[in-house]
């Protein structure tokens, strides 16, 4: 299944399942109906009979209200190299905060202060059923899905100081979408090929295979310290290529379009926006 989060013409907020060019909605006055979905916990959501042309509504970040965001950073050995910086031995956790989310198509606007604006593909990973100390055999019991984000980042904020929260986390740092597809459409989510272009360059191409701390590894680490909860984000880390890690340093630019594609997937595209 396909979840996505839509709004309509009249101004209201709506989710359901893709199916083709069309979205069957989901019955709910929840106003983050699939986060409500998930921490339900049933087998299937109630629909419509009635279907919603896809190219009548403008899609949204599928998950609206997500409990949490984390992040991991450092997750690929080349990226860490780019940045100069040591794996550890445990998975690098940060937050996102959630009031930072955007969906497909919706620009991500950069003030003054965001200095040095980066872009970041990565896979993410939405729990389903949530847990406190899950063993890493458990941990597709765990997950609901997966969708892609994209990992803003003010590198001038970011690295200002050793935590990382609030040069990640301005307003529409984290472009999320287009669709939350469930665990069982992704038989591997270790073997999905990864992209990013920028302005129809090609800046990031690998392979979810290189990821030094994978899924049950993260979700045992994580619930080993917090309860996961239902709804809860895990942005698995981004490859090479980034903007930080070349020569010259490239960073975004006013109106360059970030296109990022994950295998089994989609495709989710933002456009930098710089305002004063």
């Amino acid at each position: 299944m396909k979840f996505v989060t839509y709004l309509q013409h009249d101004g209201v907020t709506r989710s359901g399942l893709l199916q083709g060019d069309d979205i069957r909605p989901i019955i709910s006055s929840a106003p983050d109906a699939v986060l409500a979905y998930i921490q339900s916990g049933a087998s299937h959501p109630a629909l419509e009979t009635a279907t919603v042309p896809l190219a009548d509504v403008r899609l949204l970040a599928p998950l609206q209200h997500p409990p949490r965001i984390f992040g991991i950073g450092l997750n690929y050995v080349e990226h860490a190299a780019e940045s100069k910086m040591k794996v550890q031995e445990v998975p690098t956790v940060f937050l996102k905060l959630t009031s930072s989310i955007v969906g497909p198509d919706e620009d991500v606007i950069i003030p003054p202060n965001a200095t040095q604006p980066d872009y970041e593909a990565e896979l993410a990973v939405v729990i389903g059923k949530p847990g406190h100390r899950i063993a890493a055999k458990d941990w597709e019991d765990h997950v609901f899905g997966y969708t892609i984000v994209n990992d803003v980042s003010a590198r001038g904020v970011q690295l200002a100081t050793s935590q990382w929260v609030l040069g990640k986390s301005f307003p529409t740092f984290t472009p999320m979408g287009p669709v939350i597809v469930t665990r069982d459409e992704v038989p591997d989510p270790h073997a999905l090929d990864i992209k990013l272009t920028l302005a129809g360059e090609v800046m990031q191409n690998a392979n979810t295979r290189d990821l030094i701390f994978k899924i049950p590894q993260l979700i045992e680490y994580l619930s080993s310290i917090v309860s996961l909860e239902a709804g809860d984000i895990i942005s698995t880390g981004t490859p090479p290529g980034v903007g930080l890690g070349r020569t010259p340093q490239r960073w975004l630019k006013h109106d360059e379009k970030m296109v990022i594609e994950i295998e089994r997937i989609g495709t989710l595209t933002n456009r930098a926006c710089f305002v004063d």
